[in-house]
C-alpha cells in the first residue's frame, strides 16, 4: 500500500491514495522488509532505554555539585531504570522469538546475523513502548479497571443481543477489528461464542501470539512499563513499579472454544458479504484513513440483521502525519452516513468515559469522552426481492467461513 500526491487537473491540490499493484515477487519482498524492521525494534529497545538513561545521567551530573548533593537517590534510581529495561529486552527476546514462524502461510527466512542489533526509528520505538503497556490494558490486574471500562459495555450488548437462552451461542460471529492484545476477543470467545480477532500491527500481532499462545501461569511473566516516563512522576518508585501478567491462563478457553486472530488490514482481509453477526469496535475507527471505508467493510460483512457494537473517540491516528491520507470526521457526519448506509441505531450514548493504557500514578491522565452506539443493518435488506414469509426477525447465527489466504494465528 503507498501514498501518492499530486495536483488536480484544475491546478488545484489534492491528495490520492491509491493501493499500488506490486508483482508477488516485490510484494514478497516488502512484507519481508517490514517484518524484519519490527524484529529490529524488538532487539534494539535495550539499547534505546540506556541511550534515555546515559542522557539523564548526563543530565544529572551537569548540576553543580551542592545541587547533586541534594538529591543522592537519582542516579541510583537511573541504574534501577536500566536493570528494568535489561529485563524488559528478556521478555521481549521471547516475543520475537516466538514470532519467526507465527504465520501459517508465510515464512520470512534467517537474518545473517540474528544477533546484530540495527537501529530503530522514534517511531517504531515509540510504538513499542505503547505496546509494552498494552499488556497493562489487556492481561494485567493493573487494566481491570480499564477493561472493566472499555470492554464490559461492549460484552455486557452482545449477551443482550445474543442471549444463550434464546441463541445457541456457539453458533453467533463475532468480530473483533483492532483486537490489539486480543482480551478482548478472548473474553467474547470464553462466553462460547465463535469470536476472531483481527490486528494490522505487526507489534500487536508478536505479542499476542506471545501472551496467547506461550503463557500459561497466571502472574508467571513481569514487565515493567513505565520507566520510559521521565515527566509527571510523584515519586521516584512510580517509574518503576512492576506489572505481572497475564492475570489469568490464556490457555484455559474451552477446548469447545472458537478463537482465532487473523493478520492484516481491516478493509482488505474482510470481504465476504453477510458473514459476521456480530461486529465490535473497541477504540478502534480512528485508526482509519477514511473513516467511511470502516463503515461501508462492516455494513457488507454483517449479515441480515446484524449488529455493530462500538466504543471509543475520534483520536484519527494519521492526523497531521505527513504523505498520509486522513480524512477527520466529526461523530455527527459519521453518524449521518451510517444512517444513510441503512443501519438502525439501537443504543447510543455520546459520553463514556474511559482511559487507554492509563499510567494511574501519573500527574498526567488523559479520559476518552467516549461515544457508544449499537447500530443493526436491518434483517429485510437481504429479503428485499423474497416472499415475507422467508423473512427472519432475528439474525441468522451460523458459523461464518473461514477465509483463505490470509496470515492466520491460532
Amino acid at each position: 500500500m503507498a501514498e501518492t500526491g499530486g495536483e488536480g487537473a484544475q491546478g488545484g491540490a489534492y491528495f490520492h491514495k491509491e493501493r499500488i499493484k506490486y508483482s508477488p515477487e516485490e510484494e514478497a519482498r516488502l512484507e519481508r522488509q517490514h517484518f524484519w524492521r519490527i524484529i529490529d525494534a524488538f532487539r534494539f529497545y535495550r539499547v534505546h532505554v540506556q541511550e534515555q538513561v546515559k542522557r539523564a545521567e548526563r543530565q544529572f551530573r551537569s548540576l553543580p555539585q551542592h545541587h547533586q548533593n541534594l538529591l543522592p537517590g537519582v542516579l541510583s534510581n537511573l541504574t534501577r531504570i536500566s536493570q528494568c529495561a535489561d529485563h524488559n529486552q528478556e521478555v521481549l527476546q521471547a516475543i520475537i522469538h516466538n514470532s519467526l514462524d507465527m504465520f501459517e502461510n508465510i515464512g520470512y527466512g534467517e537474518r545473517e546475523d540474528p544477533r546484530k542489533v540495527r537501529p530503530s526509528t522514534t517511531f517504531d520505538m515509540d510504538k513499542l513502548k505503547s505496546t509494552i503497556k498494552q499488556f497493562v490494558r489487556d492481561w494485567s490486574e493493573v487494566g481491570q479497571a480499564e477493561r472493566d471500562s472499555c470492554y464490559q459495555p461492549i460484552i455486557q450488548e452482545i449477551q443482550r443481543l445474543f442471549p444463550s437462552d434464546q441463541y445457541d451461542v456457539s453458533k453467533v460471529s463475532v468480530l473483533i477489528p483492532g483486537a490489539g492484545l486480543g482480551r478482548l476477543a478472548w473474553e467474547i470467545a470464553r462466553l462460547g461464542y465463535i469470536c476472531q480477532g483481527n490486528e494490522w500491527s505487526l507489534f500487536m500481532l508478536f505479542s499476542s501470539n506471545f501472551v496467547l499462545n506461550r503463557c500459561e501461569k497466571v502472574n508467571a511473566l513481569t514487565l515493567y512499563p513505565w520507566i520510559h516516563q521521565f515527566s509527571n512522576n510523584k515519586k521516584s518508585s512510580d517509574q518503576i513499579r512492576p506489572i505481572r501478567f497475564p492475570d489469568v491462563n490464556p490457555q484455559s478457553l474451552p477446548l469447545t472454544s472458537d478463537f482465532s486472530m487473523v493478520a492484516g488490514d481491516f478493509v482488505e482481509v474482510y470481504t465476504d458479504a453477510d458473514s459476521w453477526d456480530c461486529v465490535a469496535t473497541c477504540f478502534f475507527i480512528d485508526t482509519a484513513h477514511n473513516v467511511i471505508e470502516y463503515v461501508e467493510t462492516i455494513w457488507k460483512i454483517l449479515k441480515p440483521g446484524g449488529v455493530w457494537i462500538n466504543l471509543g473517540p475520534l483520536l484519527y491516528h494519521f492526523e497531521n502525519m505527513a504523505n498520509e491520507l486522513s480524512v477527520e470526521l466529526s461523530y455527527e457526519d459519521i453518524r449521518t452516513a451510517m444512517v444513510k448506509f441503512g443501519f438502525h441505531i439501537e443504543v447510543e450514548k455520546e459520553s463514556m468515559q474511559t482511559t487507554y493504557t492509563e499510567n494511574d500514578r501519573s500527574m498526567l491522565r488523559y479520559v476518552y469522552d467516549c461515544v457508544f452506539f449499537v447500530a443493526r443493518k436491518p434483517a429485510d435488506v437481504y429479503f428485499d426481492c423474497q416472499e415475507d414469509d422467508q423473512q427472519q426477525s432475528s439474525p441468522s447465527a451460523a458459523k461464518s467461513p473461514r477465509r483463505e489466504g490470509t496470515d492466520s494465528l491460532t
